[in-house]
């Protein structure tokens, strides 16, 4: 606590900062750590993150738009805008700010839009 009983952020002291990335239309705000990807922080918080390629980077199922945020991500590499391009168009890329939630790496807060994200359903196997 501050004098006057004003809160501090722990992550602030410590110097940890740690991203938020906020999914929309889920409307669902989670932490991720410095570095992870989009779609790992998501499947992190149970969420389901739509993907045929499990994350290799090799189809655009998991691309999404990036509303705020994009200095707080990693470059876009070779192999995602590669990816990105030849599905898309590399004008479309650029203009709609997309990325795969699969390789876009967080070091601060991002908000993104990509449909199909939901909480994980539970196994539909039950307990004996």
């Amino acid at each position: 606590m501050r004098p006057g009983g004003a809160q501090v952020d722990a992550r602030l002291i410590v110097g940890d900062l740690v991203p938020n990335i906020k999914i929309l239309p889920l409307d669902r705000v989670i932490e991720a750590a410095d570095g992870s990807t989009i779609m790992e922080a998501a499947h992190e918080h149970g969420l389901y993150w739509p993907t045929t390629c499990g994350g290799e980077g090799i189809c655009t199922s998991c691309a999404c738009t990036i509303d705020e945020g994009e200095a707080n991500l990693e470059p876009l590499g070779r192999g995602e805008l590669k990816t990105l391009a030849e599905e898309l168009g590399e004008a479309t890329v650029r203009t709609r700010c997309l990325r795969l939630a699969c390789q876009a790496r967080a070091h601060g807060d991002v908000t993104v839009t990509k449909r199909g994200v939901r909480p994980a359903e539970a196994s539909l196997v039950t307990p004996e």
